[in-house]
């Protein structure tokens, strides 16, 4: 596989997610660009990191591209899904019109706010919230329910529990479009040039590799390597196409309408802004 090193210049700072519907996005990043650094954590994390300017693009959760005027997409890479997404989750003890406590996943901010804005919307509720941190469970609180992302969403849970939503699901019967879980963003001042299709190749690469991939993840996550491998296939999208565009600003526009986004947010990608990539 050729290195793909473009225009970048000095060390490239890129935060990429654990989680494994996040694998195949950077999987081959560091063979395409050696010169990468790269930091793995949670998508929650990376958003703060990228915030703070210790990363140059990062991976994190589609809202915070809306809660950061001046951030831009750098690629049509992502993570979506059109249909069930099986790592999103809300699990409820109580029937869902009596949920009153809430916990959300600790890595979470996009799926946080999904599920507020499936709650509000449906069923005019307003839980009290509260976070649920990495290394608990769903048997470590008392609330009403609780949302888990991510590789802990896909495992079984002891129950008992009145439903179990999956949110990209949940979403798409809704909305009738595709749901954007997470996006390459870019802080502003970052020099880019390249990482557009660096981003993509890598993307493209991922995908070739989906069996490879689910191979060395089974093990990690305890999920045999054959529902790894459907997941990725048959579950994600990879791709920031039309569809998937309509349903992230649809999203803003809900976001926005209960005060958990500022209104009006536009799709900037690198290249629309001055002095952005070719």
């Amino acid at each position: 596989m050729p290195e793909i090193v473009g225009n970048l210049n000095g060390a490239f700072r890129v935060g990429a997610v654990a989680y494994l519907n996040a694998r195949p996005l950077a999987f081959c990043i560091q063979q395409l660009a050696p010169q990468a650094q790269i930091t793995v954590d949670l998508p929650s994390r990376l958003a703060e990191g990228l915030k703070a300017g210790l990363l140059d693009v990062a991976l994190v959760p589609s809202i915070e591209y809306a809660r950061n005027p001046g951030y831009s997409i750098v690629s049509d890479a992502c993570v979506a899904c059109d249909g069930p997404v099986r790592s999103v989750k809300l699990y409820s003890r109580v029937p869902v019109e009596r949920i009153r406590t809430l916990a959300l996943d600790e890595g979470s901010r996009t799926s946080a706010v999904l599920t507020q804005i499936l709650l509000r919307e449906q069923y005019g509720l307003e839980p009290e919230m509260v976070p649920l941190p990495i290394g608990t469970s769903l048997e470590d609180t008392t609330v009403d329910a609780a949302t888990l992302i991510g590789d802990r969403g896909m495992l079984p849970h002891e129950g008992p529990f009145d439903i179990e939503w999956d949110l990209g699901e949940q979403w798409c019967r809704w909305i009738g479009l595709p749901f954007v879980f997470a996006m390459w963003i870019a802080r502003p001042g970052a020099e880019l040039q390249g990482a557009d299709r660096l981003l993509a190749a890598a993307r493209d690469e991922g995908v070739r590799r989906f069996e490879e991939i689910a191979r060395l993840a089974a093990g990690e996550i305890g999920i045999m390597e054959a529902e790894c491998l459907a997941y990725l296939r048959d579950h994600l999208q990879f791709e920031l196409g039309d569809r998937q565009r309509q349903g992230l600003k649809r999203f803003y526009g809900l976001a926005a309408k209960h005060g958990l986004a500022p209104p009006d947010v536009e799709l900037v990608f690198c290249g629309d802004r001055p002095g952005g990539q070719d």
